[in-house]
């Protein structure tokens, strides 16, 4: 049986759930690619909320990428989210969000990013993430591999499961 939402995390309802959709992905770095994702913000009871994602190549359905992390609400307009990847990265990010009964609109951004020793290099990113009604979407953009800060990735998801 899933326990309540924590109290302090209500603001983030509009997130919870599984979504599915597709994204596409662009940087100096590498060839232009299409993928199929599924995002997944979960509780449990607990005063914060889960985050896991995972993307698929769009043409062959090869594992792409995977992150993991949490989200905690700070205050009345701040959140704070840490996200792990298998690559070697660390994210630790504030945002700043807006939410009412349209939507819930949060911008984060990085105040460090740690790699592994054998990790790509990565100095910087920003995540922008809207939810309106049954759909989520986002644009991420980033400093790495020696290059400025830019866009990065962008996709549309659909709500498949409510929490």
């Amino acid at each position: 049986m899933q326990p309540p939402l924590h109290q302090v995390c209500l603001p983030l309802a509009p997130l919870l759930g599984v979504w599915q959709g597709t994204g596409s992905g662009h940087y100096p770095t590498i060839d232009n690619f299409e993928y199929s994702e599924e995002v997944v913000y979960a509780h449990m009871g607990k005063p914060f909320v889960t985050y896991a994602q995972k993307t698929k190549n769009a043409s062959d359905g090869q594992p792409l990428h995977s992150e993991q992390g949490f989200l905690r609400v700070v205050d009345a307009t701040t959140l704070e989210m840490v996200i792990a990847q298998p690559t070697g990265i660390v994210e630790t990010h504030i945002g700043s969000y807006v939410s009412n009964e349209e939507s819930f609109i949060v911008k984060f951004d990085s105040i460090e990013v740690s790699t592994t020793p054998s990790a790509k290099s990565v100095e910087q990113v920003s995540r922008l993430v809207r939810v309106a009604q049954n759909e989520l979407t986002y644009d991420v953009s980033m400093a790495a591999a020696g290059q400025s800060f830019q866009h990065h990735l962008e996709a549309k998801l659909q709500r498949v499961q409510p929490d």
